[in-house]
């Protein structure tokens, strides 16, 4: 399934990892184990915040995706299930019987 992974980092938390010249490997070793379709990094909530497409295999994968940012970022962590336009499309269809 589809999965838009948010993760709110916790200021003073990041902090430390930027000083320490950390932020980076996490970043790397998260992305790579969830493979991101795409990743965006913007403020939200007066905090550095990541968001994360990816494809979720199993939903017993969850815990040792967010774990990490919870652990080392501090962090608030989201999930929502997302759809692309052809989904969107294809779930429209099966609405109106075409599908």
């Amino acid at each position: 399934m589809r999965m838009l992974l948010k993760v709110e980092m916790n200021t003073e938390s990041s902090n430390d990892l930027i000083r320490q010249g950390a932020i980076q490997g996490l970043m790397r070793e998260a992305l790579g184990r969830i493979r991101p379709e795409a990743a965006y990094f913007t403020v939200e909530n007066g905090c550095r915040t990541g968001y994360f497409f990816f494809d979720l295999a199993e939903t017993a994968d969850m815990p040792s995706i967010a774990e990490p940012f919870f652990m080392r970022l501090g962090a608030k962590v989201h999930y929502s299930p997302v759809m692309n336009q052809e989904e969107m499309a294809e779930g429209l269809s099966r609405m109106s019987g075409r599908g």
